[in-house]
């Protein structure tokens, strides 16, 4: 990769990261479920009338958007409200892959070599740490649901390795449009409208700058960047700068929000960003039984030539807090 693209790959991962201590900050300003429907509509809105229509099935913009928008981070921004902390949800969140990677073993049959299964097993362990971690230092229901959330994101990406999107920014804009009103009917329902109305009528300049934060920085900028990138060179050479996420997430939420590093986050730390590399990157079993009919069983964010079989799973799909 050239230098400016190297950086532009930091840059990404950076955004990410800090992307969980923006969260935690809007959420002493908006209810979970209400935050994450106004990110997905300033996300969604103005862009969506300029990226032209979705190039892809509804199906899948429709299938994304819920198990992306409302059930991955609604689950994500409930359990953070919680008390799940910034930094560690970063972490946590990246066990998306092993999800991705069992998932795509079931519904796309891409069988695990045994390095990606070794990969499995060295995450779940880090997951293992960090859960005793978070059982010493906050509310096991936060844990629970950003697992949760880890879960729903697998599902996504492997929709949109079903759907192979030939444009990561269009798919990204119409996937924002799904949730918008069913997360916000949601918040209606789950949080009442006296605290959505209070919230919305208390807005200040520090809760549109997360929202805007979240919505066009996080969102729009992110996915655009990091599909810019994967049109350009294979997954297997982005993917990896999406492990610096959770670095910048915890060391973020550390100078920030002075959230502790504990020895046992530092050993989870350690075991889920080694086991993901392993997941994510390492060279896969052997190709699937049967052919895809839609030929999308090796494609993922990328536009232009296709992935090769066993290019990662997780890692490059959408690696976006």
């Amino acid at each position: 990769m050239r230098p400016v693209h190297i950086a532009l790959a930091v840059l990404v991962a950076a955004v990410w990261g800090f992307n969980f201590v923006v969260i935690e900050i809007g959420l002493g300003h908006f209810p979970p479920l209400l935050l994450s429907a106004l990110r997905f509509l300033v996300a969604a809105v103005p862009a969506v009338f300029f990226v032209g229509r979705p190039k892809v099935a509804w199906k899948w913009v429709v299938g994304v958007g819920v198990a992306l928008g409302i059930a991955k981070f609604g689950l994500l921004f409930t359990g953070m409200a919680h008390g799940m902390p910034a930094g560690l949800s970063s972490l946590v969140l990246q066990i998306q892959a092993v999800f991705t990677a069992v998932l795509a073993a079931v519904v796309l049959r891409e069988r695990p070599g045994r390095v990606r299964i070794l990969g499995m097993a060295v995450a779940l362990a880090g997951i293992a740490v960090a859960a005793v971690d978070g059982g010493t230092s906050g509310p096991v229901l936060g844990f629970v649901l950003v697992v949760a959330a880890a879960a729903c994101w697998g599902v996504s990406n492997v929709l949109t390795r079903r759907a192979a999107p030939p444009d990561a920014l269009n798919f990204m804009v119409w996937v924002c449009v799904v949730p918008v009103l069913p997360l916000f009917a949601l918040s209606l329902l789950i949080e009442g409208p006296e605290r959505d109305l209070a919230a919305l009528s208390g807005l200040d300049w520090s809760g549109a700058a997360v929202i805007g934060y979240v919505a066009w920085v996080s969102t729009v900028f992110g996915f655009g960047a990091w599909g810019y990138l994967l049109r350009r060179y294979q997954a297997s050479a982005v993917a990896p700068f999406s492990l610096l996420v959770p670095v910048f997430g915890m060391s973020s939420a550390a100078l920030v929000l002075g959230e502790g590093i504990s020895g046992l986050r530092w050993a989870a730390a350690a075991l889920l960003v080694g086991g993901v590399a392993l997941t994510s990157l390492a060279p896969g079993g052997a190709k699937p039984r049967t052919a895809d009919p839609e030929g999308a069983a090796d494609s993922g964010w990328t536009t232009g030539p296709t992935r090769p079989t066993g290019a990662p799973v997780g890692a490059a799909a959408s690696p976006a807090p």
